[in-house]
């Protein structure tokens, strides 16, 4: 055999896998840079029952002395918990009904090199910092209905971390909801739960004044809500009942520890689906 015939070896390239941190910075950068561009989107879509909630009960029927002018001030805590909560489950719950129903965009991130837990907590993270925007973003804009809003930077620490926790509380709710059931039926199931989250969120009232409904303080204290509206309200307004900021950090804790283990397993059974 000659030199001509002795074959050549060929060699191939091996390209390194990007470490997994990277390509998660790199998913959560494009997440955040379309949220900036969606802020609009996310204005509208969180801030208009809110905000025409605070203008009947501050300016109708406060107008009219059905309920008192300082009943605005007791509301506005409710919403900017609002805010939180579910802008965070609907930034979960509504984009993964599409990405894993018609339009199979899951795919794109199911195929990065990462792991799909990290996949599903990236999703998290972002619908928690979209609930945290909308919940700082409705707090100028409930004052500018209102007419004023209680301040005291005291509590900014306190109502930002119940806030944050609402937030991620209600991401692991839509990612949960949005990847166990079928989606011929999501929208209905989204009625039927997200109305009671409401209002039996002790949005429009403190928790401590059920007292004489103990049937109904027992079934506020299920819902998440309660917790995030108590805290943001305890922080803003401490003369006024509450619970105590420890225990509604304690207890949103809580569920987000097991909403984040519920979510990333059923979304992960989900993508190998």
């Amino acid at each position: 055999m000659t030199a001509l015939d002795t074959p050549t070896p060929v060699r191939r390239e091996v390209r390194n896998r990007p470490p997994a941190g990277r390509v998660f910075l790199a998913l959560l950068r494009r997440d955040l840079l379309v949220t900036g561009k969606e802020l609009w989107v996310i204005l509208i879509q969180v801030g208009m029952t809110p905000l025409f909630m605070l203008f009947v009960f501050s300016h109708i029927l406060g107008g009219q002395g059905i309920v008192e002018r300082s009943f605005a001030n007791l509301f506005l805590p409710g919403v900017i918990a609002l805010a939180a909560l579910t802008t965070a489950l609907q930034s979960t719950a509504l984009p993964l009904v599409k990405e894993f129903g018609f339009t199979m965009e899951i795919e794109d991130r199911l195929l990065a090199p990462l792991p799909t837990s990290l996949v599903a907590v990236g999703k998290l993270v972002v619908a928690t910092i979209r609930g945290l925007l909308a919940a700082v973003l409705m707090y100028p804009l409930g004052a500018l209905v209102v007419g004023s809003a209680p301040w005291r930077l005291e509590g900014l620490p306190t109502a930002l971390l119940v806030a944050l926790l609402g937030a991620w509380v209600g991401g692991g709710i839509g990612m949960t909801l949005s990847t166990i059931l079928p989606i011929q039926r999501i929208n209905v199931t989204f009625s039927v739960i997200v109305t009671p989250i409401i209002w039996t969120g002790c949005i429009h009232y403190p928790w401590p004044r059920l007292e004489s409904m103990r049937w109904f303080q027992v079934v506020t204290a299920v819902n998440p809500m309660t917790y995030v509206s108590e805290g943001v309200r305890g922080a803003m307004l401490p003369d006024v009942p509450h619970m105590p900021a420890w225990v509604c950090v304690l207890v949103l804790t809580g569920m987000a520890v097991a909403l984040t283990w519920l979510s990333v397993r059923s979304f992960t059974r989900r993508a190998v689906q």
